[in-house]
């Protein structure tokens, strides 16, 4: 039996502000870009990691989410208190340069951690979380 991971999601308040910062800025493919009913099926992927998807839903995406429910979310969200993503790069100080020349919100400029990586870190435009990662040599 084999197990890898296909998809992972991250919650944003905008499809079109965070599709224009996911694909102009950090890089990633559209997957999947799907209407359907009152939702939208739209997916991300790194160009050298076909298999592996980030899907973005926004605050209540689900038909069954209750509107206090919906709203937690978007609080949550609003505070960048939801889980983030962490992508491999090959140059964390390229890739923080190009990230904040479009304007990014810097959380952390690329330092060298005891856990063998350099990385940095941004805010997406919905407050989520976003690191670049580089393996120590």
């Amino acid at each position: 039996m084999t197990l890898q991971l296909s998809h992972c999601f991250l919650v944003v308040h905008d499809y079109e502000e965070a599709l224009a910062f996911y694909r102009d800025v950090v890089g990633l493919e559209v997957r999947n870009d799907v209407s359907f009913e009152d939702n939208r099926w739209l997916t991300l992927g790194a160009p050298g990691q076909p298999g592996v998807e980030i899907g973005l839903e926004i605050p209540g995406y689900y038909p069954h989410t209750r509107p206090e429910d919906k709203q937690a979310t978007a609080d949550l969200l609003a505070k960048g208190l939801l889980p983030g993503v962490i992508f491999r790069t090959s140059s964390c100080d390229e890739t923080f340069e190009k990230v904040r020349a479009a304007g990014a919100d810097v959380l952390q400029e690329p330092i060298d951690q005891p856990y063998g990586v350099r990385d940095c870190a941004f805010r997406d435009p919905s407050g989520n979380m976003v690191r670049f990662s580089q393996l120590s040599k």
